[in-house]
Order: C-alpha cells, then sequence, then structure tokens
C-alpha cells in the first residue's frame, strides 16, 4: 500500500519473507537497510543475505548495527553508500560509519524506546521519507542544470558574418558562459565571456540558435547553433537568470557539494558565492584551499557546512567583507583572522565557541558581529577595541549580568541583543549616561526589576516575558516599548516621551495608566489589554489601535464635546469588561473607527442612531451581550464585511445581505426563529453561521439562495432518543467545538472528535494546528484516531501506546511532512486496563503548543504541556545545545516557535515529534475538558478559559465564546476550541474484565437485552451536543478523508498478550446476538448492540434530484442542501439493536404515524425502506450478511467514505471492523458527469435486499410475526422499569435458541 509521499517503496509484505524473518528474531541488533539506486533502475545482485523488492531500485540489505558502510560496499560492489535525510541533503558516508546504527539511533532520538519496536520501524519502507541510503549519488537533473552545463556545439564569434562556425566546448558555469577547444577544455585557449548585466537572445535565422553577449562598451558575442529543442531551451533559462542579476551572485546553496566545479574559478568577477547547506572540504580541485583564486570575492556564505574547523584558507582572501560560518560546530578562531582587513560582517552564530582571540581587535572595519547561541559567559573584551561595531548579538548565551559600565567603554556599540540569555541583573553603578545605545533587546530572561535611566538615547526596548515589578526609563527619544508578560505596577519613564509611537504593556498588574500616557503627543498603538484597570484618562482617545479588553471598565471616556470630531481611532477592542449600552453612544464621534469589538460585556441594546454614524466600519463584534436586536441602521455601515453576534437573545436576522461587501456573518446561538432575505445575496457572502438557534426552520428556497455560500454551518435535526423520553440518559460525554479563520485567508484549525471510539464506552478528542499550512492537520485528523486504534492493539501501557501513536502519525505523514509541520493534541477516555473496574481515566499527548485543561470542582487542571521555546525553559535549554539558530521572533531557525512537532522532519533534531504522556483519573468533580490551540491560550488564561465555560454550560457555545474573547482580545490567527462536557459519577461504571480466553467456547449464552420502543425515527444527536453541521462548496468531507487513505493495519488481531481487554459494565453489557451461526460470522470485533452514528457525504447531480425533493413529496429531503451544480447531501448511518416483541400488531395508521415506510406489505408485517435499501424485521441473517461482506463494502466506491474519512463537522469516524455492520447499495445509477445520480422514482426491482438462500425463510419468518417499531437501544434502563410484560412469551425462529432477536435498521448512502 502506497502512502503519501512514499514513492518508492513498497508494503511491509511484498518486501519480507521467511528469511528476513528468521533474521530480525535473531537479535534486536539486526536488522536490514534498504539500499536505493540512483535514477536509473540497477540489476539485482546476488547473494545469501539480500532480497530485492516490488520495484528494481530498491534492495534490501540484512546486516547488524556492528556492519560498517565499508562492509556493504564490499558486500554490494558499490564505491561508496550516501545518506539522505528528510528528502533533502544528500552525503557521503564515511567508510566506518555504521548505516543501521544511524538509522536505530535516529528512531531512538525521535522518542521510540523498545528495541524490538525500533527494529520493525526501522524496516518500514515510510521511513524512507526521513532517512533513506543511496548505492550510488542520486541525479538531480536541475541541480545539474543550476550548478554547471556543458555540451560541445556549433559556435560563431561576433556578429559579423568573417567568423565561421566551429565546433567548440560551451560552458555555462556560475555568471560566465566559457568557449573552449573540444579536446583541452581547462588546460587550453579559453573565451570567458562574462554575462551579468549582458543579454542572451533567441535568434530567429537560425533553428535552436541563441546569442551571448556580455555588458559593457566593449562588449563580445557569441552564437551557440543547439542540436536539439531540450538543449536549446535548458540553456536558454539558465543564461536568463544570469543576465537578469544586479550583482554577480553565485547561489549554490543546498546542493549537497563536496566542492565546487572548477570551471567556477574562471569566472573572475564573482563577488557572492552562497555555499550554505552543503558539505564542503577543505581538499580537491574545488575545496575551500583554491577559493583565494577568487579574485573580486566579497561575500562568501558557509553556514551548516559541518566544518568543524575554521578554515584558516579563507583568511587569504583578503577581499571578503562578509563571511557566514554559522552552525559549523567551530569551538576557535584562528589568530590568523586578523589577515581579513576588509571584513565588514563575520556571523559565528550556533557554534561552540566561549572566547575570541585578540587579533580579532584589529578588524578595524568590523560593523557586526554575531556571537549567538555560543558558549560566552559574558561579553568578550576584545569587542571594546572593535572600534566601528555597531550591532552585537549576543542571543542564547550564558550571560549572567549585564554592567552598563562596560557599555560605556563600548561607545560605537548602537544595538545589542542578549535575550535567551538567563540574565537575572542589569547593573548601572555610574551616573554616566549611556549615550550611543539605542536598541537593547531582553526578551525571555530572569529579570525582576530595570533601571535604564541612563541609557538616554534608548529608542527601543524590548523586555517581554520576564519577571519585572519596576521599570524605569529615559523618555528622551524612547519611540518603541515592548514589556508585555511582566508583573508590572507602573512603568516610570522621564522625561514625557514626546517621540513614543508604539507601546505593548498587556499582561500585567496595572491599575491605571500613567500620568505622562496622555502627554505623548505621537503614541499610536495601545494595548493595555489583561491588566486592572477601572477607568480610561479622558484624552487617551486619540489613537489608531487601542485594546483594553479584559479590564474591569465600566464607562469609556466620550470622544469630544461635538460629534464632529476628526477622531484618529480605527482599531478599538473593549471585549471582557463591564460597560453598558450607555458606553456605546460615546463612541459615535470616532468616525473613522474600522473595527470595534464590545464582546462580553452588559449590553442591552445598541442605539440606532450612533450605529448609523459609524458610516467606515468594518468588523463589529457583539458577541456575548444581552442584545434582543441589531438595529436596522447597520445597513448604513457600507464596508462593513464582519458580523459576529453569537451568543445573545437576538431574534430577527440582522439586515446586512444586502450590504456589498459583507463577507461574515454569525449568529449562532440566538433565538433566532426566521430568516427574512432579500431577492439576491451579494457574491462576497463566504461564511454563514446558523447553529444554535434551536426555533429556526429553512426553507429549500432560502437553501437555494445559499447556493453560492462556501461554509454555511447549520444545526443537525434534533431528534428525542430513548433515555430522554424516559428522562434519564446513559451519555457519559458530549462536545462542542469552533474553529475561527480570523484575519487569515485559510483554516488551519482541525479537530477530531469521536464520542464512541471503539466498542466500549470510550471517545477521542484531539486538536491540530499547523499555523501556516492546512495540509498537515487535515491529514492528522483524518488518520491519527485510525492510529490510535491500531496501537491500542499492540499495547496497554497508556504513555507507550500514545506515543507510539504520535510517532507513527508523524512517520505517515510522509513527504507533506518533510517541511510541513503541526501542533497536536490527543485525548482518550478510557478504564485502565490493569483496573477494569475503577472509573475511567483520561490520557492526554501533545507537542507542539496545543493545550488542553481539565476543569475539576471550579478549577483548572492543565494536563498538557507547551513545548514552546518562550514557555518551556527545558526545551530551550535542549535546542540551545542542539545548536539551533533561534531567530528574533523566537522561532527555530525562523520557521516554528515550537519544539516538539509531527512534521518539519528536517529540522530533526532540534524539533522532535517524541509527545507529552499524561494520564490523569477522572472523578465526578471533573466537570469540562477544554482543548485549544496556541491562539486560543495565548490570549486566555486557563482560569479565564474555565470561568467562561463554567459560565455558559453548553460545550457549542462555551466552545465559540472562548474562541471570540481571544479573536477580541486582538488574536489575528486561526482559533480553534473544543470543550468536552463530562457527566461521570461515582455511579457511572463498574465495569468487570472479560472471560479468559482458556475458557471454553461453546454457544452464546441467551442473555436478554432491555430495549426501549420509542416512537419515531432511530435517533440522531441532540443539538445540545455541539455537532454543527458544515457544508463546504469547495471540498466535501469525503473528499477531505480520502487525501489520507486508510492507516488501518492489515492486520487485526483480536487476541493475543498485548490485546486490551474487552470492557462491559453494568451500564454497558454484552449483547448477544440471536443467528444460525457463531457471533464471529458478523465480521471481527463487530458487536450488534451498539449504537454509532456515521455520517457521510455523497455528491449528486441536481438535474436528477429535483433540488433534493422527491416526486411524490412536497417537502425537502431531509439532510439535503442545493448548492450550485452539485448537492451536499449528509446521511445518517444507524446500526442499532432492537427488540422482537409479541403481541397486537399495529395497525398500519399508527405505523405511518410513526415514520415515513416506504417498503412492501407483508402479511401482519411492515418494511422500512429508505431509498434503495429495504430492511425488514427479520432475525439476524440480514446481520450476518453484512457481516460477510462488510471488507467488500470497504472496496466499494459507493461506501468507502463511510469508513475513516472526515465528518462535515470536523469530526473523523475511526475505521474499525468493530464500528458497527452496515448495510449499503453497492451500486447506484451513474451520470456521465461522474456524480452519483438519485433517482427521481423508486425502482421496484430494489425494493428488497435478501440473499436469494434465504428469501424463502425470511418470507416464512415474515408471516408469522409481529412488526416492530425501531428505536434505539437504552442499556442503562432494567427491563422491570421499562415494560411489566417482558417474560411475556416471544415468537422464536426454528433452529434458534428462544431469546431476543436484534434488528439492525439500515440506511443507504448512495441514495
Amino acid at each position: 500500500m502506497k502512502r503519501n509521499g512514499s514513492r518508492g517503496c513498497v508494503t511491509r509484505k511484498t518486501r519480507f519473507g521467511s528469511r528476513e524473518r528468521d533474521w530480525l528474531k535473531g537479535d534486536a541488533q539486526r536488522g536490514c537497510v534498504c539500499l536505493y539506486g540512483a535514477s536509473e533502475p540497477q540489476p539485482p545482485a546476488s547473494g545469501p543475505q539480500t532480497s530485492t523488492g516490488a520495484q528494481p531500485d530498491l534492495k534490501l540489505v540484512l546486516c547488524s548495527t556492528n556492519t560498517t558502510a565499508e562492509e556493504l560496499c564490499a558486500q554490494r560492489d558499490v564505491q561508496g553508500l550516501y545518506l539522505q535525510l528528510h528528502g533533502d541533503l544528500i552525503r557521503r558516508l564515511d567508510p566506518s560509519e555504521r548505516p543501521l546504527q544511524m538509522v536505530y539511533d535516529y528512531l531512538t532520538a525521535m522518542g521510540y524506546e523498545d528495541p524490538l519496536r525500533v527494529q520493525q520501524e526501522a524496516a518500514n519502507s515510510d521511513l524512507s521519507c526521513m532517512i533513506r541510503f543511496y548505492s550510488e549519488k542520486p541525479v538531480n537533473a536541475d541541480q545539474q542544470e543550476r550548478t554547471l552545463l556543458k555540451g560541445v556545439f556549433s559556435v560563431r564569434k561576433g556578429k559579423t558574418q568573417l567568423h565561421k562556425w566551429a565546433e567548440r566546448q560551451v560552458i555555462l558555469c556560475g555568471t560566465s558562459l566559457i568557449v573552449a577547444s573540444v579536446k583541452d577544455s581547462l588546460t587550453g585557449k579559453m573565451h570567458i565571456l562574462p554575462l551579468v548585466g549582458g543579454k542572451v537572445e533567441e535568434v530567429k535565422r537560425r533553428q535552436h540558435c541563441l546569442m551571448f553577449s556580455s555588458a559593457g562598451p566593449q562588449a563580445q558575442t557569441y552564437y551557440v547553433n543547439f542540436d536539439t529543442l531540450a538543449d536549446y531551451q535548458r540553456w536558454h533559462r539558465q543564461a536568463s537568470k544570469v543576465v537578469s542579476q544586479t550583482i554577480s551572485l553565485v547561489d549554490l546553496s543546498c546542493y549537497s557539494l563536496e566542492e565546487v566545479p572548477e570551471y567556477l574559478f574562471y569566472c573572475q568577477d564573482v563577488t557572492h558565492l552562497n555555499l550554505r547547506h552543503n558539505f564542503m572540504r577543505l581538499d580537491g580541485p574545488g575545496g575551500l584551499v583554491n577559493f583565494n583564486r577568487f579574485a573580486q570575492l566579497r561575500s562568501l556564505n558557509l553556514s551548516h557546512n559541518g566544518l568543524g574547523v575554521f578554515p584558516e584558507s579563507l583568511c587569504e582572501i583578503q577581499t571578503l567583507t562578509e563571511l557566514y560560518l554559522s552552525c559549523n560546530g567551530l569551538s576557535a578562531v584562528p589568530a590568523r583572522v586578523e589577515n581579513l582587513q576588509s571584513l565588514q560582517t563575520l556571523c559565528l552564530d550556533g557554534n561552540r565557541l566561549d572566547s575570541l582571540p585578540e587579533e580579532l581587535g584589529s578588524l578595524v572595519q568590523l560593523c557586526s558581529l554575531g556571537l549567538s547561541f555560543n558558549d560566552f559567559p559574558h561579553i568578550p573584551g576584545v569587542v571594546e577595541r572593535l572600534c566601528t561595531l555597531d550591532k552585537l548579538a549576543m542571543a542564547g548565551n550564558r550571560v549572567e549580568t549585564l554592567d552598563l559600565c562596560s557599555l560605556l567603554r563600548m561607545t560605537h556599540i548602537k544595538s545589542i541583543d542578549l535575550r535567551l540569555n538567563g540574565l537575572r541583573c542589569v547593573k548601572s553603578e555610574t551616573l554616566e549616561p549611556v549615550k550611543h545605545l539605542t536598541q537593547l533587546d531582553l526578551r525571555d530572561n530572569q529579570l525582576t526589576s530595570l533601571d535604564l535611566s541612563s541609557a538616554c538615547s534608548l529608542e527601543t526596548l524590548q523586555c517581554q516575558r520576564n519577571q519585572l515589578g519596576a521599570l524605569t526609563l529615559s523618555g528622551f527619544t524612547l519611540r518603541t516599548l515592548h514589556a508585555s508578560n511582566n508583573r508590572l505596577t507602573t512603568v516610570n519613564i522621564y522625561p514625557v516621551p514626546n517621540q513614543l509611537t508604539h507601546m505593548d504593556l498587556s499582561r500585567n498588574l496595572l491599575e491605571y495608566l500613567p500620568d505622562w500616557v496622555c502627554d505623548s503627543r505621537k503614541i499610536e498603538v495601545l494595548d493595555v489589554s489583561h491588566n486592572l484597570l477601572s477607568e480610561l484618562p479622558a484624552r487617551i482617545l486619540s489613537l489608531k489601535y487601542l485594546n483594553v479588553s479584559a479590564n474591569a471598565l465600566e464607562t469609556v471616556p466620550p470622544s469630544s464635546q461635538s460629534e464632529e470630531s476628526l477622531s484618529t481611532l480605527q482599531e478599538l477592542y473593549l471585549t471582557g469588561n463591564n460597560l453598558n449600552e450607555n458606553c456605546a453612544a460615546l463612541l459615535v464621534g470616532h468616525q473613522n473607527l474600522r473595527v470595534l469589538h464590545m464582546a462580553y460585556n452588559q449590553l442591552q441594546s445598541f442605539p440606532a442612531s450612533k450605529l448609523s454614524k459609524l458610516e467606515v466600519l468594518e468588523e463589529l463584534n457583539l458577541s456575548g451581550n444581552k442584545l434582543k436586536t441589531i438595529p436596522s441602521t447597520v445597513s448604513s455601515c457600507k464596508r462593513l464585511h464582519t458580523l459576529i453576534t453569537h451568543s445573545n437573545h437576538i431574534s430577527v436576522f440582522p439586515e446586512v445581505l444586502s450590504l456589498p461587501e459583507i463577507k461574515l456573518v454569525d449568529v449562532s446561538c440566538n433565538e433566532q426563529t426566521e430568516i427574512l432575505l432579500p431577492d439576491s445575496l451579494p457574491s462576497t457572502l463566504q461564511e454563514l453561521d446558523l447553529t444554535g438557534n434551536s426555533s429556526l426552520m429553512l426553507e429549500h428556497k432560502t437553501l437555494n439562495l445559499f447556493s453560492h455560500i462556501s461554509t454555511l454551518k447549520l444545526d443537525q435535526k434534533p431528534a428525542v432518543t430513548a433515555g430522554d423520553a424516559q428522562g434519564t440518559s446513559s451519555t457519559l460525554w458530549d462536545h462542542g467545538y469552533a474553529e475561527m479563520c480570523g484575519q487569515r485567508n485559510k483554516l488551519c484549525v482541525s479537530v477530531l472528535a469521536v464520542d464512541r471510539f471503539g466498542d466500549s464506552p470510550e471517545a477521542a478528542y484531539g486538536i491540530f494546528d499547523g499555523d501556516r499550512n492546512e495540509e498537515v492537520s487535515r491529514l492528522l485528523q483524518c488518520t491519527m484516531g485510525d492510529v490510535l486504534a491500531e496501537e491500542i492493539q499492540h499495547s496497554s501501557v497508556d504513555s507507550v501506546y500514545m506515543c507510539n501513536t504520535f510517532l507513527t502519525s508523524h512517520r505517515k505523514l510522509g513527504m507533506a511532512g518533510q517541511k510541513l509541520g503541526a501542533s497536536a493534541l490527543l485525548c482518550y477516555i478510557h478504564h485502565e486496563s490493569s483496573e477494569p473496574g475503577r472509573y475511567f481515566s483520561l490520557t492526554v499527548a501533545n507537542v507542539g503548543t496545543c493545550q488542553a485543561v481539565l476543569c475539576r470542582d471550579g478549577r483548572p487542571l492543565a494536563l498538557s504541556k507547551v513545548f514552546s521555546l518562550e514557555q518551556s525553559a527545558e526545551e530551550m535549554e535542549r535546542v540551545k545545545l542542539a545548536k539551533a539558530i533561534i531567530t528574533e521572533d523566537n522561532k527555530v531557525s525562523g520557521v516554528t516557535c515550537c519544539s516538539r512537532l509531527l512534521g518539519c522532519s528536517y529540522l530533526f533534531p532540534w524539533v522532535l515529534p517524541k509527545p507529552w504522556v499524561h494520564t490523569e483519573p477522572l472523578c465526578s468533580q471533573d466537570e469540562f475538558l477544554i482543548l485549544g490551540n496556541k491562539a486560543l491560550f495565548q490570549k486566555v488564561s486557563y482560569q479565564e478559559a474555565v470561568s467562561t465555560v463554567l459560565a455558559v454550560r453548553d460545550p457549542r457555545a462555551a466552545a465559540k465564546k472562548l474562541c471570540t474573547l481571544a479573536q477580541s482580545y486582538g488574536c489575528r490567527d486561526n482559533v480553534g476550541a473544543v470543550v468536552v462536557a463530562l457527566h461521570i459519577g461515582e455511579d457511572s461504571c463498574t465495569c468487570e474484565p472479560p472471560l479468559s480466553n482458556t475458557e471454553s467456547r461453546g454457544p452464546p449464552v441467551p442473555t436478554p437485552l432491555p430495549i426501549s420502543v420509542s416512537p419515531g425515527d432511530p435517533a440522531t444527536p441532540s443539538s445540545s451536543s455541539g455537532i454543527a453541521s458544515e457544508f463546504n462548496s469547495e471540498m466535501s468531507a469525503s473528499e477531505v478523508g480520502s487525501e489520507a487513505g486508510s492507516t488501518a493495519s492489515d492486520e487485526h488481531p483480536s487476541s493475543g498478550p498485548t490485546a486490551r481487554p474487552e470492557r462491559r459494565c453494568s451500564l454497558h453489557p454484552t449483547a448477544t446476538l440471536c443467528n444460525t451461526g457463531p457471533v464471529a460470522s458478523l465480521g471481527p470485533g463487530a458487536h450488534p448492540a451498539l449504537f454509532q452514528r456515521q455520517p457521510s457525504s455523497a455528491t449528486f447531480s441536481s438535474n436528477q434530484s429535483d433540488n433534493g425533493l422527491d416526486s411524490d413529496d412536497e417537502a425537502p429531503l431531509e439532510g439535503v442542501i442545493s448548492n450550485g451544480s452539485k448537492l451536499e447531501v449528509e446521511v445518517d448511518i444507524h446500526c442499532c439493536a432492537f427488540q422482537l416483541r409479541s403481541g397486537r400488531p399495529e395497525s398500519p395508521k399508527d405505523l405511518d404515524g410513526r415514520h415515513d415506510s416506504r417498503g412492501l406489505d407483508y402479511p401482519n408485517s411492515k418494511m422500512r425502506r429508505q431509498n434503495s435499501v429495504v430492511v425488514s424485521a427479520t432475525n439476524g441473517c440480514l446481520l450476518a450478511v453484512c457481516g460477510r461482506e462488510i471488507s467488500d463494502l470497504k472496496k466499494s466506491p459507493s461506501t468507502s467514505s463511510l469508513f475513516g474519512k472526515k465528518l462535515s463537522n470536523g469530526s473523523v469516524v475511526a475505521p474499525e471492523d468493530s464500528h458497527n455492520i452496515i448495510e449499503v447499495a453497492l451500486e447506484a445509477p451513474k451520470k456521465k458527469s461522474g456524480y452519483f445520480a438519485a433517482p427521481a422514482q423508486q425502482d421496484p426491482e430494489d425494493q428488497l435486499i435478501i440473499p436469494p438462500s434465504l428469501e424463502q425463510d425470511v418470507r416464512e419468518q415474515l408471516r408469522g410475526q409481529s412488526p416492530v417499531v425501531p428505536g434505539p437501544p437504552a442499556p442503562s434502563t432494567p427491563p422491570s422499569a421499562r415494560d411489566p410484560n417482558w417474560d411475556h412469551s416471544q415468537s422464536t425462529i426454528p433452529g434458534l435458541h428462544p431469546t431476543t432477536i436484534l434488528q439492525q435498521d439500515v440506511y443507504d448512502t448512495a441514495l
């Protein structure tokens, strides 16, 4: 089975034979290495320890961890072995390196601990996307083209006809075109034509001919006639790139080079050479020892080459002005560096330096020195001698004390970066001012107080994420101040900072704003959210951006005495205060206001006349108030594109659908009853959320008007379950979730939600955040539940199967996980397998910044660990020891702020996929669980999140409120939240372990199964569960799920020492199936008494379906929404067990009143039919048929979407055979367009689907039995409480035990 990104890989079954299995079983230190050839397939080699795979370029070599590369080369008769990591660079292995041990070390560093599992994973072909060995270096045509083009062609020199055409060797390398004789291309006479700034043109008089011209008044011209069109296009493409350059730059980065082409030395005009991410060596014709041949080289980048030592040969290139040697493992700088007298920039980041030579002080032109992420305990003294140095970068070292007196001696330095140093103290023992320092970065240290009043020229200060309680600054030149995430109660700045434009004091302990804030003339951006402010000064509203969310404001100052004020305020965030409707009237003077957030205040109305004044308003958020209506004057806001008013009491839909730029409307969780629509909707409308309006009824005509909306969110129709009808409910948990794009144009957050995971009462929830990509989060959403279900079968230890779930998911990402990654969090609610009689436990595993919080007794309990460089000192230290480069925005190599992710394997070993795993026993005091991504908990604290959910209670509304709060606090990224309500009491479950496998297995003992008969259709989840249907016209749920495919194992172990025991309790008894054969005939793991919802999506042609209306129906079909040329149909698949009971048959009228029956009428029985599937009130025969054909259904195109696909509401159903038995129509009529066509008339021939061999038996049984009214099972209520006549005689079927007879109610997904 080929996985995404596993090109060239074959499955384990096709690769392994008995010989390989015997070899692996002998010793855990044994294994196999997959050797790939180059682009051309290699013939299979002979040998007793070699097995070839299905593809000729892949060979499987058995070896041990002690086998060296030299021994493998001798065995395979090859010159050398090459290693490729993460589909990126390829390097030659040293003869003494051991390939299999390298693989084992790689897997151990990833997180695998069991030696046998390491051995198993090392033999998996999917691993080749992360680590791969080649028997010869692969050929990359694009790389060769950009490095060197060479050939023998007809050449003519000059534009006149005096010169003749002649065969010449032509080389295009670097920045020049080289023309030489055919025989002696390197030793004979050569003509070198510089191309930078020149021309390359097509010669129309000759076929496949190009004219190359150099720049300048003495320009030379050569005509080259190529043999083929491919050569002509290749040379033209590369030469065009060279001539378009403004500088003589040669970029050979990331080419896996060990030396540069020798022809490059003839390009004497090269000034900039980029060799970053290669494996350059000192020796060789193109090695570093010969780089002094570049006569005009000014900039040289050798970062990430693994040099180990500073190449002293570089000190001979006296023309160098820039030298980059980051991440090379350097431990010392040679004294000969003083020869580089022209050097202006020296970057030595990410090495192992702890000192610098005194000779470095002689570099009188050096102005920028990079020493970040080394091991310096203090600022080197030689820096004082660098009289022209103005920028010093020393982030990520071990500087604990900064003495301002030492800065007085460095009068030339203007910018210092000391973040991530563990800095504890900044001393100032003199009153002498530090006049030269303008920029200082002290982020992510351990400072408790900071006095920089002597830095009188300071313009920019960044001191976020310290422990500052006091801050004193000089305001003479201060322009930008970032001091968020501290403990500040006040900020002292003197004199008044009249140049200050941007200030961030959020997440501190400010109770009032300092007076100097009002006197500052140029301040434009002010963020004081998450403080303790109770009032604002009157003169502060002359800003452009103001965020005072999450404070204790009860009023805001008026804009001015006149409503014609020329206010400059454009964005105002007032969420989470105590403001009332009177405050809204005070904002009318801000006529330039574009964004207004007043969510979660005490607004009971919004003045209509005041709203009409905000004519340029673009975004309005009034969620979480007590509004009953949105004023009709909102139609005056012609530029409004976003209106969010959820969680109010609004009954009339706002009049915004006539606005020309409206994009998003969220009126969920209100009291909407109907929507009055205009004749046409604006084409700009992209998202409409109507969930949580229980009384809202939409006509089919209304839904047709929404056909162009890419995202339409509606509630599923609630249904009354049997438990609800009796006043009891056995639901142990239910969930709601919300996802918001923010100001991003795509949603990169995905949610996994399975309330019923597997056979037993278990659940799985997850959230995945891809940051800037949506591919990885979608893949994890579709596959991670499957992987968890598979890993549970292999181990019963929580930490083991959860860790392996993450590591396996990381591997299964394939090529998508090489450059892209995602934070992931997975929660699994289950019984402890060691003590199945105890209560439930919650196992949480996470990587990245997704977090989980449990509310226990009204207080938050953190269950996850944040793997962020900003929040984890342990992870920061690990990444620093690995010598990663952390950029100024706290990202590893400028890519991600996370130290652990699924994906992004090219950042190994800095970024790992090993998760944090924690198991927490659940108790009756546990009320709910909150899952969220980084954007949520970056803005909303744990305590605030718990308090928010406690105040709302409904999981879906609570999830929406959390996301809205984050956006109102200034979050502009994707936000996702999942709220799982827990209803686990002290008597929730008393499960007992199953019988031992060694006991006899006779016929199943009949066990009565309590069943409640409830009128109506089989139940669907109630709206209170928080599940909403989201219809997307761009991609259906089935299409999303099909990207990843099924990840279920080919083998489903049902027993063995590692299999998890089946858990049942008095609430969830084991059901017994009456059948002519054993229960196992239903298929592996099938459980007939389990209620399971498995929605799916099928796409139909609107021409054939008549817009969702049947030919004999006036009302639209339930679950069908017209969407342009397609129909999105959500079908509920129910596999319910029912009780056949004796007694007087109900009349057809009674049956018709309970459900729409369209089946055949048999004597004394009624057939229930929906679309093209008919199920009769038979015994378990139909179930047995379903069990035999369940594997065939998975392979059928019309039913494959039922197994392991993404639901339209974001949830994913794990594709296990044990989930349920589903009968569907295997064939459906198809149109030429490729979509399934819904027949307008019912096909009489499809009315009964029963095997011919059983048809006669079924007819006989139907004649003697009473009709059955389907109803969902309610096993939590004893039979005596449900039916006093439970023990009455029942109809029996000949040949079967006199026991409960089960009925399956099955729907068709092909319609």
